[in-house]
């Protein structure tokens, strides 16, 4: 990927996941509970990125470091998070955010996950 073709903001380390959406891995390791491990991410979202259903083979923490996100939780009112505003979404959970703000907005996703499946499963 060329800087070009990347947002101003965005991290040269940057994996595009989805359009207007970036995730930077920040580590990943196996926990002491058999089969599970942690996977944390830094997600980077311009003010365009449309919002998709998703959800993960276990407990996603979510802390937000910039801009402002608006959550949406299965089964719960649509939350609005700022600068350090945090979040857990239980396992399996469908679930969509996207940014509300005019810049980027950053979120640090902590993931304890079932080792072996897929991080992110989307919904159709």
């Amino acid at each position: 990927m060329s800087t070009k073709d990347r947002p101003e903001g965005i991290s040269p380390t940057a994996v595009e996941s989805a359009p207007g959406l970036w995730r930077i891995d920040l580590q990943r390791h196996d926990l002491s509970i058999p089969g599970r491990e942690v996977i944390q991410t830094r997600v980077e979202f311009t003010p365009d990125s449309p919002p998709f259903k998703h959800f993960h083979p276990g407990e996603e923490i979510i802390c937000v470091l910039q801009g402002t996100l608006e959550y949406r939780l299965e089964g719960q009112p649509p939350m609005v998070c700022n600068p350090g505003d945090a979040l857990t979404v239980p396992y399996g959970v469908h679930h969509q955010a996207r940014n509300v703000g005019d810049g980027i907005a950053v979120e640090l996703a902590t993931y304890v996950v079932e080792k072996g499946k897929p991080l992110l499963i989307k919904v159709e």
